[in-house]
């Protein structure tokens, strides 16, 4: 799909109208991390997480250019993503609070990958990615990783839905 055609009379919606819209897609929750030149590990809470390739096997991540150690991820050689379980709400609230990046890991179970990528333990799954690509779109970076490892556990997953946290149900 393309830009192109789109007529200039039409406005662009507002942010606020933009996020509540976006707020109805059911996405899962999970931490994206990575480590600095001196060993520190730096991670968020993402909901934007897409597969892109399987050859070879690409994902990308979103990180609005207002997040503090976006810089960390620009210059990450390798960066981890860990699906969260649906107990584990208390993480996906401590890396997504604004203000406290130095000590997110404190008190967490999470451990460094094979490439040095902060996983966090017990998740759904582990993915570590090499940095393969970087865009800029909008007020965002698009990280795009080819994946190196992967792990897989099962358990329910922590959703997110109308920017609430939310239980899957099974039929």
């Amino acid at each position: 799909m393309s830009s192109e055609g789109v007529e200039s009379r039409l406005a662009a919606v507002s942010s606020d109208e933009f996020r509540h819209a976006c707020s109805r897609f059911a996405t899962g929750i999970a931490v994206a991390a990575c480590q600095d030149e001196n060993g520190v590990p730096h991670g968020l809470t993402i909901s934007s997480f897409s597969s892109v390739s399987l050859e070879p096997p690409l994902i990308l991540i979103c990180l609005g250019h207002a997040v503090t150690n976006i810089e960390e991820f620009r210059r990450a050689r390798y960066f981890g993503v860990s699906f969260l379980r649906e107990d584990q709400r208390h993480v996906s609230e401590r890396f997504a609070r604004k203000g406290h990046e130095h000590d997110r890991f404190d008190g967490i179970a999470w451990y460094s990958g094979e490439s040095g990528a902060p996983l966090i333990a017990n998740g759904l799954a582990a993915i570590e990615c090499a940095a393969y690509q970087r865009l800029t779109s909008g007020d965002h970076d698009i990280f795009v990783g080819e994946v190196i490892r992967a792990a897989v556990q099962d358990g329910p997953p922590l959703i997110h839905f109308a920017s609430r946290y939310r239980r899957l149900s099974e039929e």
